[in-house]
C-alpha cells in the first residue's frame, strides 16, 4: 500500500517508509511480505521493470534451499499490485471535515507590506519550529500553522512571544464527548497579533509613552524590530525601546510607511559635532546632520532648498537620493498627531538613504534564502517589491542578519556587471554553504518537503 501524498509505502498500513522507485528500501519491503522466505537462503534478487501506470511490480528472486542432501537452486518471478490508499497523517491534512488539526496558530500583523512576515519566516526556519507542523498555509495577513497537538502549537507560540514583540489569545471549540468516559475532544486556536509597526516608519508617539523614552519627540523612527521595539528621535538621536507588554498598554499605529515615502536629492550637508547629550540614551551609531534637500519632482525650478535635522550624517553626501515623509504636506490621520503643535513638527523627516540602479543591485546579490515552501521567491530575482525591500534591509543591517541563515547563491557570469552597483553587500564570511537538499526532504519534482 502506497500514498499518493507523501509517497510512503505501507506494510500492513503501520509504519511508513519513504521509498523510490526500485530502490533497496522498497525491495526489502517487498521481500518481507514473501512467506516462508526465511526457511531458504536468499541468492539474488532485482527488479524488473514494468509500466509505471501498471500498479505491478515485479521481483526475480533466486532462493537456495537443501532436499535429501542435496543443494537446489530455484528462481522465480514475484508479481505484486499496488494499491493507492492516503494514509492518516494525508487524510487529516486533505480532509474536508474540519477536524483535521488539532491546534492552529494563526499569525497576523495589520500592515500594508509584508517585510515582517519575511522576517518570521527566516527566523522560524534557522530554529526548526515549523518541523512539527502538519501543514503550512500562506493566508491574508499572514501565517496558519497547522499541528496534531497542542504541546506543539504552543512551543511555536512561546517562540514567537520570545523573538518579536506580539500578543495571543486563545479559543477551544468542542468536537466530541464520550459521555460515558467523560472524556472531551477539542481543537485549539491560538491568535497570535503581532506589533503593526515595521522598520522604517515613522510613528507618532502619546504623550506618556515619550515622556518614559526620555522625553523623546513624539514623532520618531522605527529603527528597528527584535522582540523589542527600537525607536530613534531624528532630531536629537535619543533612543528608547518598548516591548510588547508597554506597546500594547499605550498602541500606537504608524503615520507613514514605506510606500509613502517620497524621493528626495541632498543638495547640502553640515554635520553637527560637539553636540553636548542632555540626558537619557542616545545613539552612537548614527551621526546629526544639518540637511537641505530638494524633491525629485523639484529639480531643475525655482523651488527654494527645505532644511531638516537628520540622524543619517554618517552615510549622506551631496547628491544622494533619501527617502523622507513631508510633513508639512502630508495629510494624517492620526488623534495623536493632531494634537502636536505644527511649530514643534520639522518639516521633513528622513528615514532612509537610497541607492541607484535598484535592479542590477538584486540581480548582484551574493545570497539567497531558504523559505518554508520552495518557489520562485527562494532566489533573490523577484518583483515582489516587498520581499526586495526585505533583502536590502539585510544588506544594510547587520543586526537583522544576525536572527537569520543566509545561503550563497551560485552566480552566472551576467551578475559580474551587477556587482558593480555601489551598495552595502554581505560578506562571503556571513554565509553558509549553497543550500544541497537530501533526497528524503525531497518529492519526485524536486520541491522541498516542510514535513
Amino acid at each position: 500500500v502506497t500514498c499518493l501524498q507523501d509517497k510512503q509505502w505501507y506494510q500492513r498500513r503501520v509504519r511508513g517508509i519513504a521509498c523510490g522507485p526500485e530502490s533497496r528500501e522498497l525491495l526489502a519491503l517487498c521481500l518481507k511480505k514473501l512467506k516462508g522466505l526465511n526457511k531458504v537462503r536468499l541468492v539474488d534478487a532485482s527488479f524488473i521493470w514494468t509500466e509505471p501506470h501498471s500498479k505491478r511490480l515485479k521481483v526475480n528472486v533466486t532462493i537456495q534451499g537443501e532436499a535429501f542432501g542435496t543443494i537446489l537452486q530455484q528462481q522465480f518471478v514475484v508479481e505484486y499490485i499496488v494499491h493507492y490508499q492516503m494514509c492518516e497523517v494525508c487524510c487529516k491534512q486533505k480532509g474536508s471535515d474540519g477536524e483535521a488539526w488539532r491546534a492552529l496558530v494563526q499569525i497576523r500583523q495589520r500592515t500594508i507590506h509584508k517585510k515582517t512576515m519575511f522576517y518570521i519566516e527566516q527566523i522560524i526556519l534557522k530554529h526548526g519550529m515549523h518541523k512539527s507542523a502538519m501543514g503550512i498555509k500562506e493566508m491574508e495577513g499572514g501565517i496558519n500553522f497547522y499541528f496534531n497537538a497542542k504541546n506543539n502549537a504552543r512551543k511555536l507560540v512561546d517562540f514567537l512571544l520570545a523573538v518579536i514583540p506580539c500578543q495571543y489569545k486563545t479559543s477551544q471549540e468542542l468536537v466530541s464527548h464520550d459521555i460515558q468516559s467523560n472524556v472531551f475532544n477539542y481543537k485549539y486556536t491560538f491568535f497570535v497579533e503581532i506589533v503593526p509597526v515595521c522598520k522604517d516608519e515613522i510613528v507618532c508617539l502619546p504623550v506618556s509613552v515619550s515622556r518614559h523614552l526620555n522625553h523623546m519627540s513624539q514623532v520618531a523612527i522605527c529603527a528597528r524590530i527584535s522582540d523589542n521595539i527600537h525607536l530613534i528621535d531624528p532630531v536629537t538621536l535619543k533612543i528608547g525601546q518598548l516591548n510588547a507588554n508597554q506597546y500594547f498598554r499605550e498602541p500606537f499605529d504608524a503615520i507613514c510607511h514605506q510606500k509613502q515615502l517620497r524621493e528626495f536629492m541632498v543638495m547640502n550637508i553640515e554635520p553637527i559635532y560637539g553636540q553636548a547629550n542632555q540626558f537619557g540614551a542616545h545613539s552612537h551609531k548614527h551621526t546629526l546632520a544639518d540637511v537641505w534637500v530638494l524633491p525629485l519632482n523639484s529639480l531643475g525650478t525655482d523651488d527654494q532648498e527645505i532644511h531638516t535635522r537628520t540622524h543619517l550624517g554618517n552615510i549622506l553626501q551631496c547628491g544622494d537620493y533619501v527617502l523622507g515623509f513631508d510633513v508639512a504636506h502630508a495629510v494624517v490621520n492620526n488623534q495623536i498627531f493632531d494634537k502636536i503643535k505644527p511649530s514643534q513638527l520639522p518639516d521633513i523627516v528622513l528615514v532612509k538613504k537610497i541607492y541607484p540602479e535598484k535592479i542590477k543591485r538584486n540581480k548582484g546579490r551574493n545570497f539567497r534564502l531558504k523559505h518554508l515552501r520552495n518557489n520562485s521567491s527562494s532566489e533573490t530575482v523577484t518583483e515582489d517589491e516587498d520581499y526586495n525591500d526585505f533583502l536590502e534591509d539585510l544588506e544594510e543591517d547587520p543586526e537583522l542578519r544576525k536572527n537569520i541563515n543566509l545561503y550563497k547563491r551560485q552566480k552566472p557570469q551576467w551578475m559580474a556587471e551587477a556587482e558593480e552597483v555601489i551598495a552595502p553587500k554581505v560578506g562571503l564570511e556571513e554565509l553558509l554553504d549553497d543550500l544541497v537538499l537530501d533526497a528524503a526532504d525531497t518529492d519526485e519534482n524536486g520541491n522541498m518537503l516542510t514535513g
